[in-house]
């Protein structure tokens, strides 16, 4: 379950709040009765709902990436949010946005094909660059070589578009990080790193016995 408190229908007075609620569970308490209908548990929005204000802020940032008035295309817009989610590792923001990716018309391999674009040649110049970029962004905490601005521009990116998809691709990059510390939605998972258990006769005395064998026959 989510590491914060879900907040439950009948405790919702904030307007934000109980807009939300309406808009994506209905008439259903969305904590008694979770669910949305890309099939989401929907525990982002009982969660983010501990603060109306910052639930507000989220939301006022979802219109502003899927304005008309973007300069920034969406299905490169997109390229960003999915390649944020998949190297953060949240199971959350990259599904949503390889849902995001289908609807725009992106091919089943093309979305494969962002785990690794490094290999592929189904991206175009333009493309290849912004996913360089978002390497650099999420990766690199924002050190970017001068090349990829200047691969950017080659493919018709102006400032305006440059910066609406640095500040999108960061927004997208902070809710991945956010639902995997709180564990929402797809990312309410235990942490796959766990230590392997021993063999039961296993002694702590024989891991240096053995690395010491494999130096001594190198």
């Amino acid at each position: 379950m989510p590491r914060l408190r879900e907040i439950p229908k009948d405790e919702v007075t904030a307007p934000i709040v109980q807009s939300m609620y309406k808009r994506l569970f209905g008439d259903r308490d969305p904590v008694a009765e979770p669910g949305t209908a890309t099939g989401t548990p929907g525990d982002w929005w009982t969660v983010f709902a501990n603060s109306p204000d910052v639930l507000e802020h989220a939301t006022r940032g979802f219109g502003l990436y899927a304005s008309p008035d973007r300069k920034v295309k969406a299905e490169l817009r997109e390229l960003g949010q999915t390649r944020a989610g998949w190297l953060v590792g949240s199971q959350f923001v990259f599904s949503q946005h390889c849902k995001s990716c289908r609807a725009l018309g992106y091919s089943e391999e093309k979305i494969e094909a962002l785990k690794a674009w490094q290999v592929s040649d189904i991206f175009n110049p333009l493309e290849r660059a912004l996913l360089a970029y978002t390497d650099a962004l999420v990766l690199g905490f924002g050190r970017v070589d001068d090349a990829v601005f200047d691969a950017m521009r080659a493919g018709g990116m102006d400032d305006e578009a440059i910066m609406e998809f640095t500040y999108i691709t960061m927004m997208y990059t902070m809710h991945a990080v956010i639902s995997r510390a709180l564990k929402l939605e797809y990312d309410n998972r235990d942490d796959p790193i766990v230590e392997i258990a021993a063999p039961a006769d296993y002694k702590a005395e024989n891991l240096g016995r053995q690395i010491g064998i494999a130096i001594d026959e190198k």
